[in-house]
């Protein structure tokens, strides 16, 4: 049968089409189901744009504040609203286009529309015509990912109150921007668009900025750094309404007990995202759903029906793009004889702030919940030759290690290219290596690699490029 295959991987996201190729790769007959683009939210509307809007935000604020100092007499750098969208826009079709290549390079049938369950064995697929047709399959990926959070009194209608998809189609430049959500994807946000010149605020229910997320010493640096550049941040400040006064947005809140407000252009809500295991009809199909909306799984990420997978945002934390490819290459392998499960030390994460935050592995906080004995070493990125030749000299690697056996707990970056730097520490972590192991590895200079290296001589006691006190 046409429609008969032997895996259907529904959603094309991050997850999704890795599955997908994956699957055909290893010889089974695969289809992919999307309802709306190739990529998913991640390369379309999240990760991908919300990347390139922060390269080009950083750009901007260089040659309007560090091209001088550097030797440039840049007469007057100015922002083209229209163009900088144009071109984030281009970075996120090359993206999609490249999937779309890859799935057909592997022979995986594209099925656009919308999936819902018939049974365990049949989905029905609704394209934007109204027409549809029946998808049958041995196995099933879910791969359906994950939506933002609405909060009372301020639904999306991505003009006025945003998510962060509408903050990233933005026509032109509000002059007053509140952020509600203190967060990974706030902060964020709230970053690159004060670079590209608006006054920003951000309201943070809880007593501190990205909490649990991050390491807090590295969300000090950040917190720190977007005050300097002009970014209101209010902790334990909570949006209760709003109302529209002509073309601008006077919002009520509530912060120290006090009832306050603020008027400002747009509004965008970043508390969060929830899984979309509400929709596609899951009890057809005999697949538990969790009162949160997650999708119960094992450790092959098999749900409650054994032939049906889930993979990514929609089986649980971390609700991470690589955290999803990784799983779905994974469920591939199984569905294909492999003996494999979900067995990982770490899944690093990256805040894409300025400075950069990046971690692997345990918090301080957590090593000791868990009853490690940890020492500790921070190295500054003040005092690497790379990152002061580059003007970014912001932040520091932490370390953290076990103090009986010297094996790596966590390694913790808020610096340039923090993002680029932790896939070292996760590489160290994941094979059980101690302190000594990055610290003997000869690391080439003048890099900002160095950092690690130094991080652990720092955690011995004996970093040759800051003066510490011996160790006892």
């Amino acid at each position: 049968m046409a429609n008969q295959f032997d895996v259907v991987v529904i959603g094309a996201g991050p997850g999704g089409y890795v599955a997908a190729i994956r699957s055909a790769q290893l010889g089974l007959k695969t289809a992919v189901i999307e309802r709306e683009y190739l990529g998913g939210v991640c390369l379309n509307v999240g990760c991908i744009p919300s990347k390139a809007m922060i390269t080009a935000a950083h750009f901007f604020h260089r040659a309007q504040h560090e091209s001088k100092e550097m030797g440039f007499e840049i007469p007057e750098v100015k922002l083209n609203m229209p163009q900088l969208k144009k071109w984030k826009q281009s970075v996120c079709t090359k993206m999609s286009m490249g999937v779309s290549q890859l799935l057909k390079g592997n022979q995986v049938t594209i099925i656009m529309g919308e999936a819902s369950w018939k049974s365990a064995t049949q989905i029905e697929v609704k394209n934007k015509n109204g027409a549809s047709e029946l998808v049958s399959a041995k196995n099933f990926i879910i791969a359906t990912g994950s939506r933002p959070i609405e909060i009372p009194g301020f639904a999306f209608d991505e003009i006025d109150i945003l998510s962060s998809t509408g903050a990233l189609e933005l026509e032109g430049l509000p002059k007053k921007f509140l952020v509600v959500g203190g967060g990974y994807i706030g902060l964020e946000i709230a970053g690159f668009i004060s670079k590209l010149g608006s006054q920003v605020t951000v309201l943070e229910a809880g007593k501190q900025f990205l909490a649990g997320v991050v390491e807090p010493e590295c969300s000090q640096v950040v917190t720190k750094n977007l005050t300097k550049s002009g970014v209101t941040l209010l902790s334990e400040a909570k949006a209760k309404s709003f109302k529209k006064m002509g073309k601008s947005i006077l919002v009520q809140y509530e912060a120290a007990g006090k009832s306050e407000q603020i008027e400002v252009d747009k509004v965008l809500v970043t508390v969060g995202r929830r899984p979309n295991g509400d929709q596609m009809n899951f009890a057809a199909a005999g697949v538990r759903v969790t009162d949160k909306g997650f999708i119960q799984v094992d450790a092959q990420r098999r749900t409650t029906a054994s032939h049906i997978f889930a993979i990514g945002d929609i089986c649980g934390q971390p609700m991470l793009a690589h955290k999803a490819s990784y799983e779905g290459v994974m469920v591939a392998e199984i569905i294909a004889g492999h003996n494999r499960a979900y067995d990982v030390k770490t899944v690093p994460s990256v805040v894409f702030t300025s400075p950069e935050i990046a971690g692997a592995g345990l918090l301080e906080a957590e090593a000791k919940e868990k009853g490690y004995d940890v020492m500790v070493g921070k190295f500054p990125f003040a005092a690497n030759g790379r990152a002061v030749s580059m003007i970014e000299t912001e932040g520091f690697v932490k370390m953290i290690a076990d103090k009986k056996t010297h094996v790596l707990l966590g390694v913790h970056i808020v610096g340039p290219e923090a993002s680029n730097l932790i896939s070292e520490a996760a590489l160290a972590i994941e094979m059980g290596a101690r302190i000594e192991d990055l610290a003997l590895t000869i690391h080439p200079h003048p890099t900002l690699g160095e950092t690690l290296m130094e991080a652990a001589e720092a955690t011995l006691g004996h970093a040759i490029h800051i003066i510490q006190k011996p160790l006892k």
